[in-house]
């Protein structure tokens, strides 16, 4: 199983970018799909997550600015990020929970990191 992001990179204040992560491998269902994000000297935390039932669960800080959907016919999850600021300045890692493969296991996936810095 592998998770691919995409998306990242420099952006002025106010400005916007769109995240992709696709989910790739023997997967059978994946039950969360979102994002964290760690800035310098700052622990990981969450941005946004989607169930496959359409539950959300977001920082505060990001509410009213960033938006989630995903496709989950192709594992995908979309992270849109307007009206950023410098504080959204970070690393983006995308996570896959409750992953469920072909052989019945359940796991769950982090992808590798697209940086996100936003300029004042």
């Amino acid at each position: 199983v592998q998770l691919q992001a995409f998306g990242g990179g420099l952006v002025q204040a106010g400005g916007s970018l769109r995240l992709s992560c696709a989910a790739s491998g023997s997967i059978l269902s994946i039950s969360n799909m979102g994002w964290y994000r760690q800035a310098p000297g700052k622990q990981r935390e969450l941005v946004f997550t989607l169930s496959q039932g359409g539950i959300m669960n977001f920082a505060n800080s990001v509410k009213g600015r960033f938006t989630i959907s995903r496709d989950n016919a192709m594992n995908t999850v979309y992270l849109q990020m307007n009206n950023l600021k410098p504080e959204d300045t970070a690393v983006f890692y995308c996570k896959a929970e409750g992953m469920r493969d072909e052989f019945g296991g359940v796991a769950d996936y982090w992808g590798q990191g697209t940086l996100v810095t936003v300029s004042s």
